[in-house]
């Protein structure tokens, strides 16, 4: 409920999360905009968007297909509208987490290398992972997607990927929060 207070709301508008604090006096309250912030800030070995267009709008097409078809209706908000108007949560959070997820194996199928677009790890992954971890919270059946399956199983045993999952953070719950034998 941080998200909620006014506090909050001063730095981000939509009082959506996460909210990327540059520095006390700028923040980038947009998900995708502060990835893409990140990734042209501080140029690594291995970028996460690739060096060609082609390339790059596939990266491109898979993110979108997470932030802005699938994510957004799972959403406490909108999860919250849809029960009000007699709809099921979980029922509506699988509807559209299927739905996105059908969309992504599509393309991730034409695209997909050891990860969602060939051998490096890209903005996709990052978007996917994401997910992938709401797709387990609402029973969805990660392995009816083949293609994301087999990515998933790579990239959930990555370092990175491991140190950032939600149960790892210092702010989740202790009665939810993951211990390195239950990893």
């Amino acid at each position: 409920g941080e998200h909620l207070k006014d506090e909050y709301g001063a730095k981000n508008p939509s009082r959506s999360v996460p909210t990327l604090m540059v520095d006390d006096s700028w923040c980038i309250p947009q998900s995708m905009a502060a990835l893409e912030y990140l990734e042209e800030a501080y140029p690594h070995s291995t970028p996460l968007l690739p060096a060609d267009a082609k390339s790059r709008a596939d990266v491109r097409t898979l993110t979108e297909i997470i932030a802005v078809d699938t994510q957004p209706p799972t959403n406490d908000t909108p999860m919250k509208r849809a029960e009000s108007s007699g709809a099921d949560r979980l029922e509506w959070a699988r509807f559209f987490t299927e739905r996105g997820l059908k969309a992504f194996e599509t393309v991730v199928s034409r695209t997909a290398g050891r990860y969602c677009c060939g051998d490096t790890i890209t903005l996709a992954d990052v978007c996917l992972v994401p997910a992938l971890w709401n797709a387990e919270k609402f029973g969805v059946a990660i392995e009816s997607f083949p293609t994301i399956s087999r990515v998933y199983d790579v990239l959930k045993e990555h370092p990175s990927f491991v140190k950032s999952h939600w149960q790892h953070q210092p702010d989740c719950p202790e009665e939810l929060r993951k211990t390195e034998r239950s990893s």
